[in-house]
């Protein structure tokens, strides 16, 4: 029996925006598109600014079977059954300074700091309230950004109103030789990471860990934080509600993520490339 032209395909999709409908439900169109890729025998995972924690209560939904899945916005591979850290690319000392120094400039921002086994919360919660009920995760507060343990960092997000995360983000992008990348992750929210650690260098990552040509890769988001992703991939795609540089660079736009949007990917995917 001749091998399945889908066995050598790897597929990865962000969480939010994409996979999830806006009441972060997963529409049952995209359930049953994965699995019936799947079954054909092609490997699924998910792509996502979420930390494992946050990560797995969604990744446990899907028939995905053990695949390794892309967590904290490609700072690290996460092995959900072995429940331990693949890859993972954390910031500098010197990327972890700049930020508690700038972050404490800006009193009115929330910040988040996913690390390798932990999840921090800094500011005054108020922004923070809404990542947590929306997120539902464990983390410790600390009031002031200086008291942050600052042992394995992976992903730094500042939350708060517009006008400010703009002018944090100048500040961010000015620092002379910084040795982070700087990310638009909503329009009240702001992320660093280290260079070099974004969702398009762990998918190919990813291949290597799995032994699959990135030729054969595939993907789908629906915002800035996946550009590097759908940049490197073979195949890519974005959902409608997408801004217009990710559309530009898609081989392929979807429906919008409330009417199956991964589903519709899979399928072009599956008619236009792979059964071609």
């Amino acid at each position: 029996m001749s091998e399945s032209p889908y066995s050598s395909w790897l597929v990865a999709s962000d969480i939010d925006g994409t996979l999830l409908d806006k009441k972060r439900k997963l529409p049952l169109a995209n359930y049953k598109a994965v699995l019936d890729f799947v079954n054909k025998g092609g490997t699924f995972t998910l792509a996502s600014d979420r930390n494992p924690e946050s990560m797995g209560f969604h990744y446990n939904k899907l028939p995905i079977f053990g695949v390794p899945a892309i967590v904290m916005g490609g700072a690290g591979i996460y092995d959900f059954v072995k429940e331990k850290m693949l890859w993972f690319k954390p910031l500098s000392e010197n990327s972890i300074k700049s930020a508690v120094e700038i972050g404490s400039k800006f009193p009115t921002v929330d910040t988040i700091i996913n690390t390798k086994d932990n999840l921090y919360i800094s500011g005054i919660g108020f922004w923070a309230k809404f990542y947590l009920n929306a997120e539902k995760v464990s983390h410790k507060y600390f009031r002031y950004l200086n008291e942050v343990p600052t042992d394995d960092w992976a992903k730094v997000v500042f939350f708060g109103p517009m006008w400010r995360i703009k002018q944090l983000k100048k500040v961010l992008l000015d620092v002379p030789d910084r040795e982070y990348s700087v990310i638009d992750s909503s329009i009240v929210s702001v992320q660093i990471q280290a260079k070099g650690a974004n969702k398009g260098t762990a998918v190919l990552k990813l291949c290597e860990i799995l032994g699959i040509d990135p030729s054969h890769t595939a993907a789908i988001g629906d915002y800035y934080n996946d550009y590097k992703m759908l940049s490197k991939v073979e195949i890519s795609g974005c959902t409608a509600s997408s801004p217009k540089p990710l559309k530009r660079i898609a081989d392929y736009v979807s429906c919008h993520n409330n009417d199956g949007a991964v589903a519709d990917f899979l399928g072009y995917l599956e008619s236009r490339v792979i059964e071609k």
